[in-house]
């Protein structure tokens, strides 16, 4: 096998992190890699801007701890993760409420019981009890309530759809109804969380929201946690996404919860840029043309191969390889400020739970990853998801001040990134294990060919990649290859 400045056993057009994290099995394998990059930059979408000492990312995807390709992709190592805090901050009727931690289900359910078969409480002492007990949380992030824990709950199912949640009768309090709604989602997630990845995959398949819609989860808990939740995991406002995909995110944050790289999404790609062999990647070359044995560049001219892999976004894949199914695309728009003061929400994601603006979910980022801003300074970043609104910095600012309940009019917005082509939809039929292999010596990879997520991107690169040492008859170096976001 060869690698030559002219000629590559594997030509791979795109240096975003499906296409490096599959030059790493391939190099690993000892195949002569090249991989082109027409920006200055690797990553794509992934890219992380410094501006004034404050680490912005582009896009900044919401990432799950449980993903295996984190931590069994070749060149990552263990990549440092910063951990937001357990469940969600969810603003609804004007306040927030935590929701969505499995940790706090069975204390919720124990407190619920002591509510019920207790005749007699001071006013507003079991309010407080009942709130500090399902704070703290009993048990690990996914240990299976089972047993007594789940009586009561009233749990059919094993998915997020379809689930049947029984009503137990205690509604006289609203305190007590709140408790009960907490406790059934943090067991009904706990349940999800130990669901195999075929039982999902079986299940019948909608769009996301008629799903839950026809489900029977309380619709105060489909409007006010799930549909924001999966809004923001899915990158999804109008949550048309395939039902089946909607399940598989969300048994991923049951199972780990939500975190981002330290550092911005930029250090993922530079990671796996920076461990591969000295002049594999080569950034500012722009492709004009492709096919099995040959890539034309601007910069270099013609450039030899034996196989090549588009590791492009969807669109550009199309414009190379004619024919290719482009997929609908959601847009996403991410806008950082910078406050004199963080609003005290800590490490918690803030979700709009009353879908009252344009922000779909924000979150105090110099809290999570202190590294992103400068020492003493306070970092916020909000995401809106779908086409933004014309005044975007002033119907934001107003939007967030409701939703951390601070004036928000002495905020500066250090800077706004609008990308139409974010996240690939995976509406419904959607397949997560589209083909990497054309044919024979050409292939395809990204999150365009999974899921729309950095576990889809990875995942795509590692198939793509066994897909061309099969076909090169080469024996992977790297065996253990993970499936879909489970390794099963």
């Amino acid at each position: 096998m060869r690698s030559t400045a002219h000629h590559a056993d594997v030509i791979i057009i795109g240096a975003g992190i499906a296409g490096l994290s599959a030059a790493h099995l391939l190099t690993g394998a000892g195949v002569g890699v090249s991989v082109l990059e027409a920006a200055s930059t690797v990553g794509g979408r992934l890219t992380t801007h410094e501006v004034d000492g404050f680490r912005l990312d582009q896009l900044g995807p919401l990432l799950c701890t449980s993903w295996p390709e984190l931590t069994t992709t070749p060149g990552l190592g263990t990549p440092e993760l910063r951990e937001f805090a357990p469940g969600v901050l969810v603003h609804s009727d004007g306040r927030r409420h935590r929701t969505g931690d499995i940790r706090s289900a069975r204390g919720a359910l124990r407190a619920v019981r002591t509510r019920s078969s207790a005749p007699q409480l001071a006013p507003g002492g079991y309010g407080d009890q009942l709130r500090t007990v399902s704070r703290a949380g009993l048990g690990a992030r996914n240990a299976g309530l089972k047993g007594a824990s789940l009586k009561g709950a009233g749990l059919k199912g094993t998915g997020l759809i379809g689930t049947g949640l029984r009503t137990t009768g205690l509604r006289s309090s609203g305190t007590v109804s709140d408790a009960i709604d907490r406790a059934r989602l943090g067991a009904a997630l706990s349940r999800l969380a130990a669901t195999p990845t075929a039982r999902l995959l079986a299940r019948p398949e909608r769009t996301a929201l008629a799903a839950l819609t026809a489900g029977q989860m309380p619709a105060r808990t489909v409007d006010a946690v799930l549909r924001p939740l999966l809004s923001a995991l899915l990158g999804d406002p109008g949550l048309t996404t395939s039902s089946r995909c909607a399940d598989l995110a969300l048994r991923d944050y049951a199972r780990g919860g939500l975190c981002v790289p330290a550092g911005g999404s930029g250090t993922l790609p530079d990671l796996l840029a920076a461990s591969l062999p000295p002049g594999t990647v080569r950034t500012g070359v722009h492709v004009t043309a492709a096919d099995i044995t040959t890539v034309r560049t601007k910069e270099h001219g013609e450039l030899g191969c034996r196989s090549l892999l588009l590791a492009t976004g969807a669109g550009a894949a199309a414009e190379l390889l004619p024919g290719l199914r482009v997929p609908a695309f959601r847009p996403v728009t991410v806008l950082h400020h910078t406050a004199p003061a963080p609003p005290p929400t800590g490490r918690s994601l803030v979700l709009d739970g009353d879908r009252a603006g344009p922000v779909a979910y924000t979150a105090v980022m110099s809290e999570v990853d202190p590294s992103r801003a400068p020492e003493g300074r306070t970092l916020i970043t909000s995401t809106v998801l779908g086409t933004p609104p014309p005044d975007l910095d002033r119907s934001v600012r107003t939007h967030l001040a409701a939703l951390y309940g601070t004036p928000t009019d002495d905020w500066e917005l250090l800077a706004a990134h609008h990308d139409p082509e974010a996240v690939p939809a995976m509406e419904a039929p959607h397949d997560p294990r589209r083909p990497v292999r054309v044919l024979a010596g050409l292939y395809v990879c990204g999150d365009h060919r999974d899921t729309s997520s950095v576990q889809g991107a990875l995942h795509s690169g590692r198939r793509a990649a066994e897909a061309i040492l099969t076909d090169l008859g080469v024996a992977p170096a790297h065996l253990g290859g993970v499936g879909l976001p489970e390794a099963a």
